[in-house]
């Protein structure tokens, strides 16, 4: 017996998206290591190749470069899956409590 869906739209989703997601945010702290391992292994191959030992410090700062933009760019996407979860029809009584307030303050002629 084969499974049919009842929504056609559950169909159209991939059923591996949501842990690919998952996995992407688990592997914020692994990419932060590896950024850093990369950038010493950069350093110590220019180390090698020039004989100048502080050039392994060009390295680390390179790997701590690529592991800080790799936590923005986590958090940019996380912020946009934020906001379209504010927008959402789900979430609209929580901006109308706000536009109220904002309404309470502006009567307020002292």
């Amino acid at each position: 017996m084969a499974y049919t869906p009842i929504n056609p739209e559950e169909e159209k989703e991939p059923r591996i998206k949501p842990i690919i997601e998952g996995a992407e945010s688990l592997s914020l702290g692994i990419s932060m290591v590896v950024a850093v391992l990369m950038g010493v292994g950069i350093g110590l191959g220019l180390k090698y190749v020039t004989g100048v030992t502080w050039t392994l410090w060009i390295g680390v700062a390179i790997g701590i470069a690529a592991a800080v933009l790799n936590v923005y760019k986590a958090y940019s996407k996380q912020y946009q899956e934020f906001e379209e979860l504010r927008k959402s029809g789900r979430y609209k009584i929580q901006q109308q409590l706000e536009d109220d307030e904002d309404e309470d303050e502006s009567e307020k002629n002292y």
